[in-house]
Formats: C-alpha cells, structure tokens, sequence
C-alpha cells in the first residue's frame, strides 16, 4: 500500500520515521520500508518492511527527510515530500526540491504556513501530520518530593536550541545558596570537540557546579528514566522542527518551559506550558549549520530573557513551597499530559494514511 522512505536511528528524523513506520505496518502489513542509510537496529516492524520491498513500485511513497532531498524516491507511484524544518526561508535547491513532490506532508501548521508563505505548493496539496509521543514509555511519574529543583534540556548543542541563552538565563536567575541543579543531556554527533567548548562553558559559568552533564542514551526507556527523576524541561529554542524531547517531557507530567514560536506551538500553550513570548525574529545564523544567509528564527532578546529568568524561579519557587510533600496536582503537569495524549505515533500514522487517501 506504501513505500515509506526515512532513517531508523536515535536521533529526531530516525525516532520519528521508525514509529511512524512501526504503526503504518500494523495498519497495513504490506508496507514497504526503505531505509535512508543503515538502521541503527532492527525488530520484527522494520525486517517485515524490508522484506515487503519490490512488491510494487506504482505504489505512493512518502519520504521523511531534510528539505533538500525529498524529491527522490522510491518506484513510480504519488510521490510525497515529509521535510521537517525549522526556518522561515528555504534554499533554490530546497524550493526546487519541495516542489517536484506531488504532495508535502508538515508536522505543524506553523510548518504549513511557512510552506505557503513561500510558494511551495498550494495549501491543498501540504497536509499536516504531527508528530507523535509514545505513551506506554513516557508516562506521568510521582512528583519528586525533596526539596531540590532539577531542570533539565535534552537536545543537541546549538545556538537554535538556545543553550547559550540557557545558561546565561540560569546564572541569573539563582545564587550558589539556592537548591538547584540543570541537567544537560545534549552531546551533539555532528560537531565533533566544539561539544566540549560548549561543556566548558557551563562548567566554567558563575553556577557550574550546579551543572550536571548526561551523556546520550541508549533507549527510549533510558531517557524516560532521566525525566522522571527532574522537575521541569526548559527548551529556550530560537526554531524547532517539532521538538520530540519537549513532548516526551509533558508525557511524564513534567513542567515545561519554551518559546511560544515556531513548530512546538503545535501542541505548547498557556495551559500546559511556561511560555516565553517572542517579539522579533532575527536573521538565522550561527557560523556552522546556519550561515544566516535565508531564514529567520526567534530572537532571544532582554524581553525573551527576562521571562525565561522569571519561569524558572516560579518553578522553583512552587518547589519550595511544598519542599518534601508535593501534593500530586501541583507536581504534576496534567494538562500537558493531556496534550501528550492527543499526539500518538499511532495518529501520525493514520494523518498520513489519510493523507494518501488510503
């Protein structure tokens, strides 16, 4: 019924295309998988997937992948473009690229909006499929009942995710007396010793003994067992392409901080999450995976900032108030529970199932 065409690793694209996949062939036994590149591991979804390759090649293929090379695919069949990207502009080579599918899928209507905006396609052929969450793994976990806040962020180093805002933001918000800590899961395979500069500017800031370092794991389960042990997920991105790791955080029950822009307002909003207005977006630059030369992202400016400081305190503050008995509907963030709910792998697949018109 399906040629489905992403990489099967541990990283957003990897995680996102195998559940995806994972539920698309327990809908349709059928489906074919084509890897981009050599899976990471493998189970009985993807060998199935595999082993249903060839069967047709009339069928509609969908291809989850960067934005510059979503054109080709697999066999001769509807051919359908699923980019997740985090700017407002795209390259000649990405609008070319985008624009040979004869349908796009975006996992946010923040992401559709940006795709009409430049003339990609018309609205009728981009479809939005969110991404999803799988709640057996990320769960509620009991509110932690000491009297120490632990924040934590869990993505790759990059000026885009904010982590030179994060710890200047943190710096300021408390002082060496007060019982905090920032957990840092955020090793980045793609930038080689430039993870140790930004290690080193953390140890080295005014409250980096309170800064713990966690290296990447190996499972689902291992980063679960990670989240339920902290208090509040602050992600002060300029741009997310969807922002898997801040959805994962709601699952568990955890307060989250984020910039109220771009692809997590999908599923981030005052009720389940501590927003930071944005006022103004700035060129996208940040001398190695964004030249600034196209797109734009948030700018993280004193305004930014100043909310940033005032949400972690009010997390803490609220921590403090109920140190050692923290009464369940404080501790935990069901409303964005809720909203973890909502935001299923089994739905993503089933958005792009009917995207297809299958």
């Amino acid at each position: 019924m399906i040629n489905f065409q992403a990489p099967i690793n541990s990283l957003g694209y990897g995680v996102a295309g195998y559940n995806i996949f994972k539920e698309i062939i327990k809908i349709h036994p059928s489906a074919a998988l084509y890897p981009i590149s050599t899976p990471e591991f493998t189970d009985l979804h993807i060998a199935k997937g595999l082993a249903n390759r060839g069967q047709s090649k009339l069928r509609p293929s969908v291809k989850m992948w960067h934005q510059n090379d979503v054109h080709t695919h697999i066999g001769k069949g509807k051919h359908i473009g699923f980019p997740i990207f985090e700017l407002t502009e795209f390259s000649e080579e990405e609008k070319l690229s985008m624009s040979h599918c004869d349908t796009l899928f975006a996992c946010s209507q923040w992401a559709k909006d940006v795709l009409i905006e430049n003339n990609i396609k018309n609205p009728e052929y981009i479809h939005v499929v969110p991404l999803g969450v799988d709640t057996e793994i990320f769960k509620p976990a009991p509110p932690r009942n000491d009297d120490k806040t632990i924040f934590f962020n869990c993505g790759k180093w990059e000026v885009r995710k904010g982590h030179d805002v994060l710890i200047e933001c943190f710096n300021a918000a408390f002082e060496p007396q007060d019982n905090v800590e920032l957990w840092m899961m955020c090793d980045n395979p793609f930038i080689g010793q430039m993870n140790e500069q930004w290690k080193n500017l953390y140890k080295n800031s005014r409250l980096g003994n309170k800064i713990k370092f966690i290296p990447r794991q190996e499972t689902h389960e291992d980063v679960y067992n990670i989240m339920r042990r902290v208090d509040c997920g602050v992600f002060p991105a300029r741009a997310e392409g969807w922002n898997l790791e801040l959805l994962e955080m709601m699952a568990c029950g955890k307060d989250v901080i984020a910039t109220n822009y771009s692809a997590h307002t999908e599923f981030c909003n005052k009720d389940n999450c501590y927003l930071v207005d944005i006022d103004e977006l700035e060129q996208a630059r940040d001398g190695v995976f964004f030249s600034g030369e196209y797109g734009e992202w948030a700018s993280l400016n004193d305004s930014a900032k100043s909310q940033l400081i005032e949400h972690m305190r009010t997390v803490h503050g609220v921590k403090e108030q109920h140190t050692n008995h923290m009464p369940d509907e404080v501790g935990r963030n069901w409303a964005g529970v809720k909203t973890a709910n909502k935001f299923t792998w089994e739905n993503s697949a089933k958005e792009i199932l009917n995207g297809l018109g299958i």
